[in-house]
């Protein structure tokens, strides 16, 4: 019963967190809210809105290892899965314009993430610095977006951005049909991550793993279905670009706004497999993205089929147990 409720979250996530962003974006069509705003809002947190719910349910559980590992989890599947899913379709590309300055912004904050991880706990009042770093970041993006595009006369976060709505666009109802569909995708999160964390809690039990190996993984893959399906889509659209944008957006929600909120509801303590072996893996992962930040060459279908096989082994790795092992390699010398 538990996998059926397992699949049941995962299925109620997927589908709430696309009606969820269907309906945002179509009221900020009826709105007349720019694109480009829409973009690094709406569509980066509402495609992080399962994280940040089943983050949030886990927390309330006393699952704390599951909200760590699920963000740590959910950046490595981000990069290695979905990216390299994506890169398999159609190579993708970088535009230089949009991911330097924001791919610099993921590289510190995957390493402050990986700071906190060492110091050993996330308290409440790093969480409001992560979450205030966002709010600024948004906000500068928009800002020397607007002003870069009057001074060319060409809006290049704009073009991306649109495409990320474009994808999200086709709800035709009035106003009310559209805030009964965010609505309606709202509780399908609500109730998908309240299933998905107490079967993942039960399945941990049962095998006999870490909360944390199940955040790394199931609730990480689960999580992570937004942005897969975002980034297929993009790719098989010939938008490629739009994939790396919507990872590097969503690995920098995941770190500073879920475990930001989160950590205001309990202090969030690292277990020592992530400490000592998962978070380098997320900075592993992140890093190997610079050379495509930095000088703007594609990521190639040969290079996406190693991203996807780097992933299996490192989920294969963690049920069966190499973390560990490691750690008491480790300990013993």
């Amino acid at each position: 019963m538990d996998i059926l409720f397992l699949l049941i979250g995962l299925f109620l996530l997927f589908a709430g967190g696309e009606s969820l962003v269907l309906g945002a974006v179509a009221i900020s069509d009826r709105l007349k809210i720019p694109p480009m705003l829409v973009g690094l809002t709406v569509v980066a947190l509402g495609t992080s809105a399962p994280e940040l719910t089943v983050s949030i349910g886990a927390a309330l559980k006393g699952a704390p290892d599951i909200v760590l590992g699920g963000v740590v989890g959910s950046n490595i599947a981000n990069i290695l899965l979905v990216l390299g899913a994506a890169a398999v379709i159609q190579p993708v590309r970088a535009m230089l314009k949009v991911v330097h300055r924001d791919g610099f912004v993921l590289l510190v904050a995957s390493s402050v993430l990986a700071a906190i991880v060492l110091f050993g706990v996330l308290t409440a009042a790093m969480g409001i610095v992560m979450m205030a770093g966002f709010v600024v970041y948004t906000g500068y993006s928009y800002w020397r977006e607007r002003l870069e595009a009057r001074r060319l006369a060409h809006d290049t976060a704009a073009e991306l951005a649109s495409e990320e709505v474009e994808a999200h666009r086709g709800l035709t109802a009035g106003v009310v049909g559209c805030v009964a569909v965010f609505v309606a995708g709202c509780a399908c999160i609500i109730v998908g991550a309240d299933l998905m964390v107490e079967a993942a809690i039960n399945i941990a039990k049962t095998l006999g793993v870490s909360d944390a190996v199940i955040g790394l993984t199931v609730v990480a893959i689960g999580t992570s279905l937004p942005e897969l399906a975002i980034s297929v889509l993009a790719a098989l659209r010939g938008h490629s670009d739009v994939a790396l944008g919507n990872i590097i957006g969503s690995n920098l929600s995941n770190i500073l706004v879920i475990l930001g909120i989160t950590s205001l509801i309990t202090p969030i303590p690292a277990a020592a497999q992530i400490q000592f072996f998962d978070i380098w893996v997320m900075m592993a992962a992140t890093i190997v993205l610079i050379p495509v930040l930095v000088t703007g060459r594609k990521v190639s279908r040969v290079e996406g089929m190693v991203f996807l096989a780097c992933y299996f082994v490192y989920v294969v790795g963690l049920y069966l147990g190499a973390p560990a092992r490691a750690l008491a390699m480790f300990a013993s010398l």
